[in-house]
């Protein structure tokens, strides 16, 4: 009778160890799938905040451009071009402002990219050297502004004043 008994104790043993090794590794993978995603993320903002910034400083410098030629030499044969092509930088900068709205949640980062682009557009309607000189210190400051208040959803480590919105225990976003 005590071999049955230590032969059912073997068996139960057995299972109960087979059980919590299954549980074991499905959360274990569970956890790493959720690691891999959040990285995956983290690598996905970092190229769409990297891209929407560099688009912006090149629209930026567009504007400028068009700007300077229609008021130092409005004469020049390439002047339809310069529009063509910031008009090409302006939808490039739109594109990648788009991609920003669709990696992140969070309305103030949006927010901040949308105004540096309102302000590069509002470059092209200043009439004098000192309002675009204005224009140039203002569009330049609010891509920095953007960029800075993108750091924090691309760091390794989140402050705990950001919320993640993916990750465990967080929604996909």
């Amino acid at each position: 009778m005590e071999a049955v008994a230590a032969g059912v104790v073997a068996v139960l043993g057995t299972l109960l160890g087979a059980a919590l090794n299954h549980l074991l590794e499905r959360r274990t993978a569970r956890q790493a799938d959720l690691s891999a995603r959040s990285e995956r993320l983290r690598a996905e903002r970092i190229e769409a905040y990297c891209a929407l910034g560099g688009a912006l400083t090149n629209y930026r410098r567009a504007q400028m451009d068009l700007w300077f030629t229609r008021h130092d030499h409005p004469d020049r044969p390439d002047l339809v071009e310069l529009r063509r092509e910031e008009q090409r930088l302006r939808s490039a900068a739109l594109e990648a402002l788009f991609r920003v709205e669709l990696l992140t949640d969070d309305e103030t980062l949006i927010d901040k990219g949308r105004a540096a682009l309102s302000a590069i557009d509002g470059m092209d309607c200043t009439d004098q050297s000192a309002q675009m000189s204005q224009a140039r210190s203002a569009s330049r400051a609010l891509i920095y502004d953007f960029i800075r208040a993108a750091k924090p959803f691309v760091r390794d480590e989140w402050p705990a004043s950001v919320e993640r919105s993916a990750g465990p225990g967080g929604g996909e976003g």
